[in-house]
């Protein structure tokens, strides 16, 4: 099992900048990946961004070049910095972990409101 915590989010101006973080704990020892969904009001949840173990990262068309996803394995958090961010970035995100045999980890979600 493995647990994800997450923290940031937040209301922001359109143009604006937030710093979402996500720890995890537990088996962590079989993650091969990390990273970010959201689900936006009335929308199906959708990928944000992804960095597995190997490090190359995986953005959607919609935030290439304005977000940002890292990780640290030493402190075993990944972190999502979203600079220029757009009303249509209004969502609930969602820390992703995948581990073990194909297993998916959710974190609790946590709310990002772009507005003026």
């Amino acid at each position: 099992q493995v647990q994800l915590v997450e923290s940031g989010g937040g209301l922001v101006q359109p143009g604006g900048s937030l710093r979402l973080s996500c720890r995890a704990s537990g088996s962590i020892f079989t993650i091969y990946e990390m990273g970010w969904y959201r689900r936006a009001p009335g929308k199906q949840r959708e990928l944000v961004a992804t960095i597995p173990n190997d490090g190359t990262r995986n953005y959607a068309d919609s935030v290439k070049g304005r977000f940002t996803i890292s990780r640290d394995a030493m402190k075993n958090t990944v972190d999502l910095q979203m600079n220029r961010l757009k009303p249509d970035d209004t969502a609930v995100y969602y820390c992703y972990a995948g581990a073990g045999t194909w297993d998916q980890y959710w974190g609790q979600g946590t709310q990002v409101t772009v507005s003026s």
